[in-house]
Parts: C-alpha cells; structure tokens; sequence
C-alpha cells in the first residue's frame, strides 16, 4: 500500500511538471499536440482513442480551444485552472461536466481538501441548495476513487467566535460597505443582514481550514463572473486585489471561465478589472 501511495504521488509531480513543459514549449508544438496534452493529464485518456460520434468536430474544436488556447493564457497553474473550473461549474450546476472536472483536479494533484473548500465557498454567493448539489458530486468521486478527506473538521470558529474571526477578514478587504448599504432598511434589519454576512461568508467559510484567504478571494471572482453579478464583483475585485491577488491573476481567472460562461459574461467581467483601481 505504502509503495502505491509514493508511485501515485510521483505520478502527481511529474504531471504537475509537464503541464509546465507544455506551456514552455508551446512555440514548438501545434495546437492539436498541445490540447491533446493537457486533455491526456487531465482525463488520462488521449482524444484520438475516442469516439465522438457526429460530434468529432465540435469537439474538436472545444479541445484546442480550452485546452490550448486558454490553458496557455496567463501565469495559473494547472491546479488552480482545475480548482476555477470546478467552481464555475458548482455555480452553473452543470453536474455531468463537473464530475468529470472534478476527476481532472484529483488527476493534477488538487486536495480533496481543497476541492471541498472551494465548493462551499460558493455557499454564500449561490445558496445551500446548489452548493449542496455540487458537494455531492465530489463526495460521488471520492466514493468511486477510495478517497478521502485529510480533515474532517476545518472548521476554526465556534459561535462564540465566528463574528469576531470573521470581521477580521472582511474589514480589511471591506470595510462596513454592507452594514452601510442597507442601514436604512425597515426596522433596522439591515444590521442583521450586515452582521450575517459577517459571521456566515467569512465567519464561517473563509476562516476554514483547506485555501487560503487569496485563493478565496480570486474563487469568488469565478463565481460572481460566472453568475454575472457584476455590482458585487466590482467589490470583490477590489477586495480579491488587497488579499494579494494581480490583476493579471484575475484577468487570468476570468480567462479561464470563458469557454464555461461565454464570452459576454467574460468580457463584463474584464471590464471591471480593466477598470479597477490598483
């Protein structure tokens, strides 16, 4: 058992490399050599040993458009390009693609820790009901693969603690903008929508264990890009910038949501980069 674990490990490595010697290489390869290369590490399957029917070419396309053109735009690593999809896909609720994507994460060396994060990151953004969609789809793959978490519990706050914790993370990227924006509401229910916020988003999801505080930032520009709430992501680029992302990150990140939301979501979304502050 030991034997497999480290055989399995170092398979994780060299995939992780060779995603890397791709992109340096790009000037020397084709684009069919290139998306056939990152489909094969990704789904460990090579495309020109499937059959797509009367879709070969749409397909075909799909694959050099993703998995070369857009895998070769901007700095992300395979990991994070995976750990984007898979949320994207969380939010759209496309759950036959997310499973497969799912997979490809795990194939390029993403936690089952980490996928798990950055599914109930989308919690806040798009409710229990999808989110709890999409977690049981990964917990369908872990079930198949014989995986499991590394820490069943992630959590860092108690009731106690949750509000505290949580305005730590949220003022320095935040300030009171919400408790601002609704402090007019009807019998001052506006301070407990501000304060739900508080404890709910960062309180409980962004002080968990699994990404850190910059990964979450640059996942909650995938989620509201992918559901086109673009008054929130102008907040939450500003506030994905001060947790240490670039712009050139989050350019990326929208990027790569491209061929999952299309192009008008995406170019709505690089607008409010292009016009952020920093």
């Amino acid at each position: 058992m030991k034997k497999i674990l480290i055989l399995f490990l170092a398979v994780l490595v060299f995939q992780s490399c060779f995603a890397f010697d791709i992109k340096k290489e790009k000037n020397n390869m084709t684009r069919e050599e290139i998306s056939n290369r990152n489909y094969e590490l990704l789904f460990n399957s090579n495309p020109k040993d499937m059959d797509f029917g009367t879709d070969a070419e749409f397909m075909e396309i799909l694959r050099k458009y993703i998995f070369c053109d857009i895998f070769s735009t901007g700095n992300l690593d395979v990991k994070t390009r995976e750990l984007i999809t898979v949320t994207s896909l969380s939010v759209q609720q496309t759950l036959p693609q997310l499973k497969a994507h799912i997979n490809a994460a795990i194939n390029v060396g993403v936690k089952p820790d980490e996928l798990i994060e950055a599914i109930y990151q989308c919690a806040p953004f798009i409710g229990f009901p999808k989110t709890l969609n999409a977690v049981g789809v990964l917990n369908q793959v872990l079930k198949e693969r014989g995986l499991k978490f590394e820490n069943i519990t992630r959590s860092t706050t108690t009731d106690e603690t949750r509000y505290d914790k949580g305005y730590e993370i949220q003022n320095p990227l935040y300030g009171d903008e919400i408790a601002q924006t609704f402090k007019d509401l009807p019998d001052d229910m506006g301070k407990d929508v501000a304060k739900f916020l508080t404890e709910f988003c960062f309180g409980d999801i962004y002080t968990r264990k699994g990404l850190d505080i910059k990964t979450r930032e640059l996942l909650s520009i995938v989620i509201l890009t992918t559901a086109g709430n673009y008054e929130q992501l102008k907040s939450h680029v500003a506030g994905a910038l001060k947790a240490n992302n670039t712009k050139e990150e989050i350019t990326a990140a929208i990027i790569q949501c491209m061929p999952y939301v299309g192009f008008p979501k995406a170019f709505e979304a690089l607008k409010i980069v292009k016009n952020s502050v920093k």
